[in-house]
């Protein structure tokens, strides 16, 4: 028996599926696409979080070398908690542009992953980075199986699907969940996981909100903290995209993660994606 009643055999396909995240910094990826990370992992599945940059700016008091050590050692404990690999590309915090460079380094992690799927921000985010991020990996979509590009990464034989994570910014349009993951079993291991960014949950980020008074110094007491500060119950778009993937089962979610399918890329069909995302059978 699998993790929380998920059995393996529940997402066992003739190969295992190949699922690249990418985010801005170290801990995008966790928040945007941890849940479904953890049920991908569970079911024996293969998961990779890419951050572009090292994250050597988000603090208030650390300078940038030690900062970068930091979040490093944080990323790889939670890859660890995770289940997934996790990898921290040398690019500065609050540095990332959209180069030819870049988009190679996204090109060739997309390829070296052998990539079924792709997980990346839209790009009309507040901070430049995360757009950047979405920038990039849209320019990636087709190169990717262009084989006269980055010819020492072999390219792609078939497109993946590109997904976006989930926003609330509304300019030019609205996210759209297309799919809704039911992350409800693994919620607790989410959290468990995202505390592995001690810098930035229990310091960088409320010292920004001014609530760096409220964080609470024992493990247990921290984990409720950042579990009741990452808690949103599904908004009626997520609800109705989970009603559409689960049924009648959808009113039991608690949690959820949702995805937009992005223009780019392959456009999988109802039975693609539930292929894809084995999780969403019964």
């Amino acid at each position: 028996m699998g993790l929380l009643g998920l059995t393996v055999a529940a997402g066992a396909q003739e190969e295992p599926l190949n699922v690249i995240v990418f985010g801005a910094h170290p801990d995008d990826c966790d928040l945007d696409a941890g849940g479904t990370a953890l049920l991908y992992s569970t079911m024996g599945h293969r998961v990779k979080f890419v951050s572009l940059t090292n994250g050597d700016a988000g603090h208030y008091s650390h300078g940038r070398e030690d900062l970068e050590a930091i979040r490093r050692k944080e990323a790889a404990e939670a890859g660890k908690r995770f289940g997934v690999t996790y990898t921290v590309l040398d690019n500065h915090d609050g540095e990332l542009l959209p180069t030819l460079e870049n988009r190679m380094q996204v090109i060739r992690e997309i390829r070296d992953w052998d990539a079924d799927i792709v997980i990346a921000p839209r790009p009309n985010d507040y901070h430049p980075d995360h757009r950047y991020t979405g920038v990039l990996v849209q320019d990636a979509a087709y190169m990717v199986i262009v084989p006269g590009l980055a010819p020492e990464s072999p390219p792609l034989e078939k497109n993946p699907v590109f997904l976006y994570s989930a926003d609330h910014f509304q300019k030019p349009a609205p996210f759209e969940p297309q799919i809704a993951i039911d992350i409800t079993p693994v919620f607790d291991k989410k959290i468990y996981a995202l505390a592995a960014h001690e810098s930035q949950f229990f310091d960088w980020l409320p010292w920004t909100a001014g609530k760096l008074d409220e964080v609470p110094a024992g493990e247990k007491e921290r984990l409720a903290y950042l579990a009741g500060w990452r808690a949103a119950s599904p908004d009626p778009a997520t609800r109705k995209s989970l009603e559409k993937w689960y049924g009648p089962a959808a009113t039991e979610v608690r949690h959820a993660e949702a995805f937009e399918i992005c223009e780019y890329g392959k456009q999988p069909t109802g039975d693609e994606i539930r292929r894809l995302f084995p999780m969403l059978n019964p």
